[in-house]
C-alpha cells in the first residue's frame, strides 16, 4: 500500500489491483482500501478480472484478461460510465476487444519482462504501429516499459505506458512514477 500511495502522490491517475490469488473476501478488504486511496488523490481503481468484487465497491472499472468474462458482458453489467481495460497480446486481440466494448486496450509484452514472460517474445513497438492504424481506443504500452524506453513506445503510437516492476520493484517508487510521468509529458510536446 505505501509504494501506490508514493506513486499516487507523485502523480499517477490510474492503480490496477492485479491480485490472482487472494481469496474473495481478502480482496475486497484491499480493494476497499485502495479505493479510498485512489479517490483521495483523484485516480482511478480498475480490478483486475474481478467485476463481482468491482460491482460491489462502485469502483471506477474492470481491466480483463484472456480468461476474463467478455468485454461486450462486463459492459452490459457494469453499465457505461464505468471503465473496461483489456490485455491484449495481438493485433487480433485489440480489434476484438474494441468490437466488444472496450475502453481502451493494453498491448504487450512491447519489450522483454518477466512478468510477461508466458505470453511470448516481445511484440515490439511495430505491433504498436499496427495496433494504432487499426483502432481509435486508447492504447497503453506494457512490458519491460522503463523510462528510456517511454519515447519510443509513444512515437509508435501508445497513448501511455502500464508498469508493474518499474515502479512496483523501485528502490524510490515516486521518483521513478515521476520520472515516467515527466518522460510521457515529454513525448507529448
Amino acid at each position: 500500500m505505501d509504494v501506490v500511495g508514493q506513486a499516487l502522490a507523485a502523480g499517477i491517475r490510474a492503480v490496477q489491483l492485479r491480485e490472482k490469488d487472494l481469496p474473495t473476501r481478502e480482496l475486497y478488504h484491499l480493494a476497499e482500501k485502495l479505493l479510498a486511496v485512489t479517490r483521495a488523490a483523484g485516480a482511478v481503481l480498475l480490478v483486475n478480472d474481478r467485476i463481482d468484487v468491482a460491482m460491489a465497491l462502485s469502483a471506477d472499472g474492470v481491466h480483463l484478461t484472456r480468461r476474463s468474462l467478455p468485454p461486450r458482458v462486463c459492459r452490459e453489467l457494469l453499465g457505461p460510465e464505468r471503465l473496461i481495460g483489456v490485455s491484449c497480446h495481438s493485433l487480433a486481440e485489440v480489434r476484438e476487444s474494441e468490437d466488444g466494448g472496450a475502453d481502451f486496450v493494453v498491448l504487450g509484452p512491447i519489450f522483454q519482462t518477466p512478468s510477461k514472460a508466458a505470453y511470448g517474445p516481445p511484440l515490439t513497438t511495430a505491433a504498436l504501429r499496427e495496433a494504432r492504424a487499426a483502432t481509435g481506443l486508447p492504447i497503453l504500452a506494457i512490458g519491460g516499459v522503463k523510462e528510456t524506453h517511454v519515447g519510443e513506445v509513444m512515437a509508435a503510437g501508445a497513448d501511455g505506458i502500464a508498469v508493474i516492476s518499474a515502479v512496483m520493484a523501485a528502490r524510490n517508487p515516486a521518483a521513478a512514477t515521476s520520472e515516467l510521468l515527466a518522460a510521457v509529458s515529454a513525448s507529448h510536446s
